[in-house]
């Protein structure tokens, strides 16, 4: 059984602007998130630019992925789509090239109800015997779940966990408690948005999934084991430490910073896909100046 829980590391998928995946250098954060011993690795999820690739640069950045990583830590694999039917053939390649799940946002042009978000989910979880994570993304999807549907979801065989977007400090224990009154015992309930996902951890969801670790990922393992070790003032010092990142994020975005900061680090040199541009260099000098400051490296 897939159990998601602890630190999940987002990377960047590099690429060219063509969405040609950029292997060598792909490996090369991989193994960063490797030797920092996370728990997971969310790759082509959102940071990772899923919907901008082909199926066959997913499947080649996954083959990449599964030899670099080997079998200790569980790949979970971006396997949205616009139409089921690909949907379910992407969930086919991950099961086939050894991915542990599946993250499955309802990825629409038309919005979506309900019930075709929950038929979407039946179906690929079905045909394709992937383990699979709710992928809860309104900012990119406009698709918000709701406790009603999740629960609904969380009881289809294959579905393990859910990843939702962390709420305002003040919110995410009722969040929290709405969620596991639905979900069956067992389901994992894991949190993204940065800022806000350490809060989530301390009040008990079961996983991180996060956008700096994919660069980061030996400061965010630090913030888990301090969340781990019950050490919660510790936990939150370490957190505010990074509030200049977590401003960097929401002013630009994390997609942008994050191959801004891939570059100026020197990990590699990778290009967001179009029709998404670079940040330009006054946004660019500005992600270089606070990743000098924060000695992030």
């Amino acid at each position: 059984m897939t159990v998601l829980k602890g630190l999940s590391a987002f990377p960047i998928t590099p690429s060219d602007a063509d969405g040609q995946v950029d292997v060598a250098a792909l490996r090369r954060l991989l193994a960063r998130l490797v030797a920092a011993g996370v728990d997971s690795i969310g790759l082509l999820g959102s940071t990772g630019s899923y919907p901008y690739l082909s199926r066959a640069e997913r499947c080649r950045a996954l083959e990449a992925a599964v030899d670099e990583v080997g079998e200790e830590i569980p790949i979970l694999v971006g396997v949205g789509a616009l139409r089921t039917d690909e949907a379910v053939r992407l969930a086919q390649d991950a099961r086939a090239v050894g991915a542990a799940a599946g993250l499955l946002a309802p990825v629409s042009y038309t919005p979506l109800t309900d019930d075709e978000v929950f038929e979407h989910f039946a179906t690929v979880a079905r045909e394709s015997r992937l383990p699979l994570c709710i992928y809860d993304n309104p900012s990119t999807t406009h698709f918000t779940f709701n406790p009603v549907l999740v629960g609904r979801i969380s009881h289809l065989p294959g579905v393990v966990a859910v990843k939702s977007p962390a709420p305002a400090p003040q919110s995410i224990a009722g969040h929290l408690g709405a969620l596991r009154a639905v979900v069956p015992d067992g389901f994992s309930l894991g949190y993204s948005g940065d800022w806000n996902s350490v809060e989530a951890l301390l009040a008990g969801a079961d996983a991180w999934y996060c956008v700096a670790a994919g660069l980061f990922p030996e400061t965010c393992m630090a913030i888990v084991e301090a969340v781990q070790g019950q050490r919660a003032d510790e936990a939150r010092r370490l957190n505010a430490n990074l509030q200049p990142l977590w401003d960097l994020f929401k002013e630009f975005s994390s997609l942008r910073v994050m191959y801004a900061a891939a570059d100026v680090l020197g990990i590699c040199s990778a290009q967001p896909p179009r029709p998404i541009l670079p940040l330009l260099e006054p946004a660019r000098r500005k992600v270089a100046e606070t990743l000098i400051s924060m000695s992030l490296r």
